[in-house]
This record gives structure tokens, sequence and C-alpha cells, in this order.
């Protein structure tokens, strides 16, 4: 079955950075779109970042420039690089996965793709 494991989650300042990794298994990864969406408490979910299984990549308005999505198949890993982190970044951050699968469907509350636990990411003032 689907498993989809984050981490690299933490508390950082404004401006600082960090990596989030995510390890997967039980599906075929490079036939697979993955993403990443984040829930802040209280808001809806939003897209983040999401490459298609021909590697083309698509980013979510609030993070385009910061933030940069990239995967390696050979350990099924996706990765999610984050820069000049703001307060309003801090969220649960998850990896998710379908054969199809784009910033659209991953914001707002329908399904139709697995996701992990999350890794929860904290930005300060």
């Amino acid at each position: 079955r689907v498993q989809l494991m984050e981490s690299g989650g933490g508390s950082v300042q404004a401006g600082g950075s960090l990596r989030l990794s995510c390890a997967t298994s039980g599906f075929p990864f490079t036939r697979y779109c993955v993403g990443w969406f984040r829930q802040a408490p209280g808001l809806e979910r939003e897209g983040v970042a999401v490459i298609d299984s021909d590697g083309t990549i698509s980013y979510g308005d609030k993070v385009k420039g910061r933030f940069t999505i990239s995967k390696d198949d050979a350990k099924s890993t996706l990765y999610l690089e984050m820069t000049n982190l703001k307060p309003e970044d801090t969220a649960m951050y998850y990896c998710a996965t379908e054969v199809h699968l784009t910033i659209p469907m991953m914001t707002g509350r329908s399904g139709g793709f697995d996701w992990g636990q999350g890794t929860q990411v904290t930005v300060s003032t």
C-alpha cells in the first residue's frame, strides 16, 4: 500500500530555510505525480508544489520563487527546499501522490489522492 513519511520540519526565524523530505513506498514512484500541500490551523488546505510524472513542475502562487520541489527517483524520495520563510508559511506540511495530481486538487477540501502524516513547520518573527 502507499506509504508517505515526511521529515525535516522544525522551527525557524523569518528569512530562514528548511528542507523537507518525503520517503515513499508502495507505488511506482516514477509513474505517479508527487507534491506537497500545507494546512494551518483554522485554514483550508493549500497546494504548495507538484512534480508530474513527466517532470513538469508547478507551484502555488504564494511560494513561487522561494520554494523548490525536487525528487530522487532512485530513492523514491520527494523534497521541498524552502527559503526566505515567512510567518505565514507556518503550517503542517504533507506530501501527496496520485497518478494525476495538481495544485488545485491539493487546495481546498476535495480528496482523491494519498498523503502522509505531515511535518510541522513554524516560522517566527
